[in-house]
């Protein structure tokens, strides 16, 4: 396909790497953009490199600065030993194509022999942020979780991209779960972040220290609020997850 012309979906390799069983943690816009603010801060701890980005035709026509800083939407990464790969994405996605976008994420983790995918995402609340993470995924792996005290969620409706993951993850042999943390349906939720991460920590034995993002804050809210407004009205458009 000519690089001039827009795939249904495909993820775009600017760089090769030695893949060693990655497990992939994803981000993606949602309440307090709590999962894109967690991914975004695990790449930058980790050291992790940009080995690629999403390109399809579903995409809306829209890039992202911060602080004066370009930079593709949909992106890709891994550490140096191939073990960890990330996906973040700091826009807000159409319904329309979703599926074409997660089958393209889907068939380069596999392509790439990663067993499991792990979604990071916030649920947009009014109450305050209570610490609290809970998983969502098949029994087996609920099972894993609940031991690093990641609880089941009792009950929920899961929509958009992490919705659309898990659904095709049941399909596939690789394994997907959410990770979910309530979050300030308005404003960007470094805590609510930082909680996320915390649960990676459990879960996956990242040792990542979120000092620094609770400590940022404010500047993180300051960066981050038009893209959090952007969610709040996308979802009033859609109706997004509960729980």
């Amino acid at each position: 396909m000519s690089s001039n012309s827009f795939p249904e979906a495909e993820v775009y390799q600017i760089k090769k790497i030695r893949y060693n069983s990655p497990i992939v943690f994803a981000g993606f816009v949602g309440a307090g953009l709590a999962g894109s603010l967690a991914v975004g801060y695990i790449i930058e701890k980790l050291h992790m490199e940009e080995i690629g980005y999403m390109r399809s035709k579903y995409l809306p026509p829209s890039t992202v600065f911060i602080q004066g800083r370009l930079r593709h939407p949909f992106r890709f990464y891994a550490n140096k030993k191939g073990t960890i790969c990330a996906i973040i994405c700091e826009i807000t996605l159409r319904m329309e194509g979703l599926y074409n976008i997660v089958s393209a994420i889907l068939d380069w983790a596999e392509k790439n022999g990663s067993n499991e995918i792990a979604i990071l995402d916030g649920v947009a609340t009014e109450k305050e942020h209570d610490n609290k993470v809970f998983c969502a995924a098949e029994e087996d792996l609920c099972r894993i979780m609940a031991d690093r005290d990641i609880n089941m969620i009792p009950r929920g409706f899961i929509t958009g991209m992490p919705g659309g993951l898990l659904n095709e993850c049941l399909l596939r042999k690789i394994k997907g779960v959410a990770l979910l943390v309530r979050a300030d349906q308005k404003m960007p939720d470094p805590l609510a972040a930082a909680t996320l991460v915390d649960a990676v920590n459990r879960a996956y034995g990242t040792k990542i220290d979120t000092t620094d993002l609770v400590r940022e804050k404010e500047k993180i809210g300051a960066d981050f609020k038009e893209l959090s407004e952007s969610y709040s009205e996308h979802r009033k458009i859609l109706s997004g997850m509960y729980m």
